[in-house]
């Protein structure tokens, strides 16, 4: 059998692990991995991107397939990994437009100077007997980590699996402030149902394999779902593996579950070692000198081949063929998830009913002398394809939110290309005719593009809240939440941290910050410029921190939330996404 890795962090858990999950997907696909599993610490927000990325692999290669590209494993320049590029120079969307980007933004100079913090993540060398046609599956879930210590990860079987995974999620998520969770055993047992549980070993001494509160909670769990439960069985490299697993296969059959195993990687390769300890000094507030044992002791803890695994394991190697056994058994993918909207059906009339009485109450109320024929011909004209296209929540959903705020006198108004719609200008969502300017329905609502219109609506800053406030009491918090969004590692927050995790003084950080946009490497010309600012381009601790800064480039730092986007769903949202609490400062 092959072997699929069950138990990935990813750097969505923020400051702790130390590659993108797009990487893991290359990586596992280059080592013939089945399937992997991202399972961030209590979060599912790292498994959108991977998602994305098996998908594109897949289609790479299916083209290779479909042009007859048959024979030996390709060399590693046929496979084309997805080059990140995420940092460049001032206004580079712009000029990508315009087809005017310079060629070192568009090309990758291993050897020349990079623009300002530009980085690509290229990964590294790999084998070139890879086998570059294997399209890994990834298996969605989270690493549950109770308030206890106890953690498991948690691996969906179906779509109601994932409901519960998500609901599990909320409920910790919900209990504490933002960014935090706090979950205990008792809803790991009420939301358990329609998941694979991995329990993790207690992280006590293998001479007290039953210290603290571990062994009660897994003989709960296990005595809960029976035919759930395994225990993992992940190498520490320390030289007391061999014993370990043999105590962890003990433990197994005193619980009566199965082992599986797993590398627990916290990077998709080795090389990412020295950016992994500085991640944990940022965490931790102290300086990569002073880490201890917080720090990596080696670089092992990467993702790792089924070769590589059964060697490990040695007599227990019967643990990678579980692993991929269960992988195969599940079958839930993010492609079965749905968006449903609002049907917004309300006294009896169905929202086709409602949008054209409200549509055809506010022409009398826009044109009190009568509407010229032709508004009333757009408006048969919009109505007649927003009910084709079945649209009409959306509108109702916009008119009530405005209706709302106007009820408040609470200001606000529709811009963008919903100006160009009559129904807009019915509902009194926009506050000008399209009748006298030049643009097309079709322009804000088409049948050629799969996609619904946008209407963008501004609220006086000052009330705003009063609006949020108002939606959630109207659809209910288990039902609405606002956008969240990710702060990613950019420019001068990667100087501070990386440089403050390094040991630089704030002068030398400060100086590295006002050549933001200058050349930082190798080259002749990055040494001058440093030497300009009064630094030394041959200092060691200097060099490996400029490194380091290119390299956590678009890492993801920490949740945000959207100032005023929305997302309202019909069913539960949080069987959907999980949710936690926002902050309005």
């Amino acid at each position: 059998m092959a072997f699929a890795e069950l138990n990935i962090t990813s750097n969505f858990t923020f400051l702790t692990g130390a590659s993108h999950a797009e990487e893991y997907v290359d990586r596992a696909a280059l080592l013939g991995l089945t399937a992997l599993a991202i399972a961030d610490e209590n979060s599912v927000a790292g498994i959108a991107r991977a998602h994305t990325r098996v998908r594109e692999i897949a289609r790479q290669v299916k083209e290779r397939r479909e042009a007859d590209l048959i024979g030996p494993p390709a060399p590693l320049g046929a496979w084309q990994a997805k080059r990140q590029l995420l940092e460049s120079y001032p206004g580079g969307k712009t000029r990508a437009k315009a087809g005017t980007l310079a060629p070192e933004e568009v090309e990758d100079f291993r050897d020349g100077p990079k623009a300002a913090f530009e980085t690509r993540v290229t990964p590294p060398p790999q084998d070139a007997s890879a086998a570059i046609m294997n399209v890994p599956r990834l298996i969605p879930g989270a690493r549950v980590v109770l308030d206890s210590g106890f953690t498991v990860t948690t691996l969906p079987r179906d779509r109601a699996g994932w409901g519960h995974l998500c609901r599990l999620i909320s409920r910790g998520r919900l209990r504490a402030e933002k960014g935090s969770c706090q979950l205990r055993l008792d809803d790991l047992l009420e939301f358990g149902e329609g998941l694979e549980l991995l329990i993790h070993p207690p992280q006590a001494q293998m001479a007290h394999p039953g210290a603290g509160r571990w062994q009660p909670q897994a003989e709960r769990l296990s005595r809960r779902f029976p035919r759930s439960c395994y225990l993992l069985m992940a190498p520490k490299y320390d030289g007391q593996d061999r014993p370990r697993f043999d105590w962890l296969a003990t433990l197994a059959r005193d619980l009566n579950i199965p082992t599986v195993a797993s590398a627990s990687p916290r990077m998709h390769h080795g090389a990412r070692r020295k950016l992994a300890d500085v991640l944990s000094a940022v965490r931790t507030g102290v300086r990569v000198d002073d880490l201890g044992r917080t720090a990596l002791a080696n670089a092992e803890q990467r993702l790792r081949s089924e070769a590589e695994m059964r060697r490990l394991l040695g007599d227990h190697a019967s643990a990678v063929d579980r692993a991929a056994a269960l992988a195969d058994s599940l079958t839930f993918s993010l492609d079965e998830l749905r968006y449903e909207y609002p049907s917004e059906i309300a006294e009896g009339e169905t929202a086709t009913e409602r949008l054209r009485r409200l549509a055809y109450e506010g022409l009398k109320w826009r044109y009190p002398s009568g509407a010229p024929e032709h508004v009333k011909t757009l408006l048969t004209h919009e109505l007649t394809l927003i009910a084709k296209l079945n649209y009409e929540p959306y509108f109702l959903t916009v008119r009530d939110v405005v209706a709302f705020a106007r009820s408040r006198n609470i200001l606000c108004q529709g811009r963008g290309s919903a100006a160009n719609s009559v129904v807009c200008y019915c509902l009194g969502v926009t506050s000008v005719s399209p009748e006298i300017g030049t643009m097309v329905f079709e322009r804000f609502v088409s049948e050629a593009r799969d996609e619904p219109p946008d209407i963008d609506v501004d609220f006086e800053h000052e009330r705003r809240e009063e609006v949020i406030q108002h939606i959630y009491e109207r659809y209910g918090r288990e039902r609405a939440g606002l956008c969240a969004t990710v702060v990613h590692y950019r420019g001068k927050r990667a100087i501070r941290e990386v440089g403050r995790a390094m040991g630089l003084t704030e002068d030398t950080i400060g100086a590295i910050s006002s050549q933001l946009w200058g050349f930082f490497d190798t080259s002749g010309m990055a040494a001058q410029q440093l030497r300009e600012i009064g630094l030394d381009p041959e200092d060691r601790r200097l060099k490996q921190t400029l490194e380091l800064i290119f390299e956590i480039q678009g890492f993801p730092r920490h949740l945000s939330q959207h100032v005023g986007g929305f997302i309202i769903t019909e069913g539960r949202l949080d069987e959907l996404v999980p949710i936690e609490n926002a902050t309005m400062e």
